[in-house]
């Protein structure tokens, strides 16, 4: 059962990133300033009311999960980890209200742009991060396998 919850977690972040992330960039490339200022409110709610409970339950359940297991793989996920809660804290949680309330007051300025940079820097860090997660996650309980051997 935890390991359900900690797949399923671990899925749902990372899927809520990544179309924030992507949602993001379309409306950017082909919206209007009001599409732009209508996704990110949706980013803002209910987007983080679905991403937050879902990092915490990963985060969570990793823990308890990694208590019983050793090695390299679960070494290399516990080290991610703290970039991955300290980068939605500290910058995409922050960036994504700003942006909200910059856009819904129609302030689509050279600071708009530069915030948005930042957070769309930081939503691919944590999609790496998180993604890397996964890939070390399905090696762990072997549905993927991994080669040594390499291709000439």
């Amino acid at each position: 059962m935890k390991k359900k919850v900690h797949s399923i977690a671990s899925m749902l972040a990372t899927m809520t990133i990544a179309t924030f992330f992507l949602s993001t960039i379309f409306v950017e490339l082909f919206g209007t300033h009001e599409a732009v200022a209508y996704v990110k409110n949706l980013i803002v709610i209910p987007g983080l009311f679905i991403l937050v409970p879902a990092i915490a339950a990963a985060g969570g359940s990793g823990q308890v999960l990694s208590k019983s297991r050793q090695g390299k793989l679960v070494d290399a996920k516990k080290k991610r980890m703290p970039f991955i809660a300290a980068n939605g804290l500290l910058i995409l949680i922050p960036c994504a209200i700003v942006l909200d309330g910059w856009a819904s007051e129609g302030k689509f300025d050279e600071m708009f742009y530069l915030v948005q940079s930042i957070e769309l820097l930081a939503g691919a860090t944590n999609l790496t991060l998180m993604s890397l997660n996964i890939r070390d996650g399905l090696k762990l309980n072997g549905k993927l396998r991994t080669s040594n051997a390499r291709v000439s």
